[in-house]
């Protein structure tokens, strides 16, 4: 039987900075989207940018995963949150692949 404490392992601190890395930029993206002005969130990246951020981000968190198709409890500063890698079916033009879904 797995422990409540799991999500502490140091071993997850990797994947839980990645975790952090992603959350910021999906942020900062969402703030730039919103107001369509750099300056007033502080950054100068720009739309397309953040979406190669992300894309990235989200890969090297796969990668960083130790099991897909099921939640793994990850630390981000307020108690257990969860992140985990689903299987997305192929489409007639689009091949099969993971999504990435964090709840916190």
């Amino acid at each position: 039987m797995a422990s409540n404490l799991d999500y502490l392992d140091p071993a997850l601190l990797p994947l839980v900075e990645k975790v952090d890395a992603y959350l910021e930029a999906e942020k900062t993206l969402r703030r730039l989207t919103q107001t369509n002005t750099p300056a007033a969130n502080g950054t100068s990246e720009s739309p397309e940018q953040l979406h190669q951020q992300l894309a990235r981000l989200e890969q090297e968190i796969i990668a960083l995963l130790p099991t897909r198709d099921e939640w793994v409890k990850v630390n981000l500063g307020y108690g257990p949150s969860r992140v985990g890698a689903w299987q997305v079916p192929a489409t007639g033009s689009t091949p099969a692949r993971y999504e990435l879904r964090v709840v916190h």
